[in-house]
């Protein structure tokens, strides 16, 4: 393996990031005020992703169950990908493109929030998630990349998208965990103030 290779993906990640700042910090910006806003009126956050993307909606999950670097109390988020078991019994009876949809029906409710997070933008389940969160009348964040014309057009006017300007899959993933450590610290700067 070459340094040279492996210098230029340090190099275009960090042009990447430098070239998406202006363009996503007012949606992040209007994301982290919309999930306050869920959890201050005592709503909860429900979080999906497609493939690795599932995993990006666990931590965000997490870190807002747990903590992300400063103490507070836990916020009430769920991971719609993390239970196995929940999964499986969905997957074996509907498959998996309703799976998140019909979490989202059993735990969905009026001004909760529903993250979703894909690199590619055409994912049936997580599109179909969306449909069943504004059926039960929830805000949608989207976190995207390339051209995501499918969850764009699934989109209300209500929602958010952070569409990360790039084409390239690791590009998008390494932006999108950006992306949640700044909707995690944003939050916590809400409810605990500068640090």
């Amino acid at each position: 393996m070459s340094v040279e290779r492996i210098q230029q993906h340090f190099r275009d990640s960090a042009a990447l990031q430098l070239d998406a700042m202006d363009v996503l910090s007012m949606p992040i910006a209007a994301a982290i005020d919309t999930v306050f806003g869920a959890l201050a009126n005592g709503n909860k956050i429900l979080a999906c992703g497609k493939g690795a993307s599932a995993a990006d909606a666990q931590r965000f999950a997490a870190y807002l169950s747990a903590r992300f670097e400063r103490e507070r109390p836990g916020l009430p988020a769920l991971a719609l990908s993390a239970d196995a078991s929940v999964l499986a019994a969905l997957a074996e009876d509907g498959g998996l493109d309703s799976a998140y949809a019909k979490q989202v029906r059993a735990h969905g409710h009026a001004g909760d929030l529903l993250l979703v997070v894909t690199a590619t933008g055409d994912s049936a389940n997580v599109l179909a998630a969306i449909v069943e969160a504004h059926e039960r009348e929830m805000f949608v964040v989207a976190l995207t990349g390339g051209v995501a014309s499918r969850i764009s057009g699934a989109l209300a006017d209500t929602d958010i998208h952070i569409c990360v300007p790039s084409e390239r899959v690791a590009r998008i993933r390494e932006l999108h965990v950006l992306i949640i450590h700044c909707l995690c610290d944003g939050i916590d700067v809400m409810l605990l103030g500068e640090d």
